[in-house]
């Protein structure tokens, strides 16, 4: 196009110089969906959102993986119960770490020597590393792949948007004032990118009082609804603070959490 500035990160259109950046899998390695978990901020969840998200998923018996492209602060493994383990190759690539639930998993802290070892790189590196687990690795014959991407809009959701076809983008929010920032800056991305959002999951949504079940709105109500509603979104999800949740996933056994909360959102997901 004779109007093109070669500036790939804020363009919409589909054509054949967006679509050289899309990076090829490793032969024998197909996705039939891709989606990246995102937010605007950090500390909001999306870690627990995407591991119970593929949880549901390989309940219903699909072929499913996660991509952890949130290299500076990993916690897939932790949550899978997988970080002791380190991931093995050969000359043919790097093979993902099987969770006992049969969930595919590729980290950085699945890489690394010492897990607690602080990653210090720039931002081309550590995009680098996260096209390296698209490229390199052998995910297999996999029927969904979720993305668990850093907080933010910088280099590696820009490197995610631009190089893997992504099929879309599950937004996870917080009840605060600070929800409608969070999400106009995804919307906003995902628009730029030409990738769609498909709905928005509010975590910490309440407190149940463990004497009389009352639903505590600890962080206020309604906040979510409305921003997700001035947007064209739906809210896919509402997941509670549950002490038991943080204890299953911080002792690696979101596989026992119980995920049926997900199941408006896989749903979504699997329509796309």
């Amino acid at each position: 196009m004779s109007s093109c500035s070669h500036n790939c990160s804020s363009c919409s259109k589909d054509c054949k110089d967006r679509n050289q950046f899309e990076l090829q899998a490793k032969e024998g390695t197909s996705f039939k969906k891709i989606i990246a978990v995102m937010s605007g901020k950090g500390g909001v969840g999306k870690s627990l959102v995407t591991s119970m998200l593929a949880v549901n998923a390989k309940k219903r018996g699909l072929d499913t993986a996660v991509l952890d492209a949130d290299i500076t602060g990993p916690s897939i493994p932790k949550a899978f119960g997988v970080d002791s383990l380190r991931a093995q190759g050969s000359e043919q690539g790097l093979y993902p770490v099987y969770s006992n639930g049969g969930v595919k998993v590729m980290s950085i802290n699945l890489l690394l020597e010492e897990p607690s070892m602080p990653v210090v790189w720039r931002g081309p590196v550590i995009s680098g590393v996260v096209k390296q687990f698209y490229t390199d690795v052998l995910w297999g014959e996999t029927d969904i792949m979720f993305i668990d991407m850093p907080p933010g809009t910088g280099d590696v959701p820009l490197t995610v948007f631009q190089s893997f076809k992504v099929d879309g983008i599950i937004v996870v929010t917080t009840p605060q004032d600070l929800v409608s920032m969070i999400v106009e800056k995804s919307v906003k991305m995902a628009n730029m990118m030409n990738v769609p959002i498909l709905g928005v999951v509010e975590n910490m949504s309440y407190a149940k009082c463990p004497t009389c079940g009352e639903e505590l709105y600890v962080f206020g109500k309604g906040k979510t609804e409305a921003v997700a509603k001035e947007y064209g979104l739906k809210v896919l999800a509402k997941l509670p603070i549950n002490p038991e949740v943080t204890t299953l996933v911080d002792g690696g056994k979101v596989e026992d959490v119980d995920v049926s909360v997900m199941d408006t959102a896989l749903n979504t997901i699997m329509e796309k």
